[in-house]
């Protein structure tokens, strides 16, 4: 039997999608449900609303709810919470590199390091310095990941990721696709898990 599946769209920039990032994995394996990573922008998805940065900017009393929310979250999951600044964060860089790191067996945790970097240690995630670090401490070579994370390629892949998500009128991340069906939120990450099983 093939085993279920969902699709955990996911953002960089997004703060719940690094609560859910670091926990999607030890819940799937328990309920058996294989997880595709699917690194998106959500810039283009934004800018079809006519926003230009983050609601969590746009609503201030929202962000500031957001960022305490982050912060439990994450006590929970024995991790810190720091909001980045600037926040959000141009996160397209990571995103090609993600691709890349993903095709080759490694982005899960690249990904997971990632959100590390900019939410628990402030560390600025477009800069190439940072992210080449975090991929040599993977044990890969930083300026191959660089280089093809420029490809026209990677470049093409992460265009048509987004694209999906746009088309199946994903809003926000993180976003997960199970059973035909879109949940949105860390707080569904268990709701879809089990749809994907149904």
């Amino acid at each position: 039997m093939v085993a279920p599946t969902i699709d955990f769209f996911y953002e960089f920039a997004s703060t719940y999608s690094y609560i859910a990032a670091m926990r999607v994995a030890s819940l799937a394996a328990a309920a058996g449900v294989t997880v595709r990573w699917r690194p998106f922008l959500l810039g283009p998805i934004f800018k079809a609303q006519g926003w230009d940065t983050s609601p969590f900017n746009l609503y201030p009393a929202k962000g500031r709810y957001m960022v305490r929310d982050c912060e439990r979250l994450a006590a929970e999951l024995g991790l810190t919470f720091r909001l980045p600044q600037p926040f959000p964060q141009n996160s397209l860089l990571a995103a090609r590199v993600a691709l890349t790191a993903l095709e080759q067996g490694w982005g899960e945790e690249f990904s997971r390091r990632i959100y590390l970097a900019q939410f628990a240690e402030g560390r600025q995630i477009n800069a190439p310095e940072v992210i080449g670090a975090i991929v040599a401490g993977l044990g890969h070579d930083a300026a191959a990941a660089l280089a093809q994370a420029q490809s026209d390629d990677i470049k093409a892949k992460l265009h048509a990721t987004t694209a999906e998500a746009q088309r199946l009128e994903i809003f926000g991340a993180p976003s997960f696709m199970a059973g035909g069906e879109l949940y949105w939120g860390n707080d569904r990450l268990e709701q879809a898990l089990g749809a994907a099983k149904r």
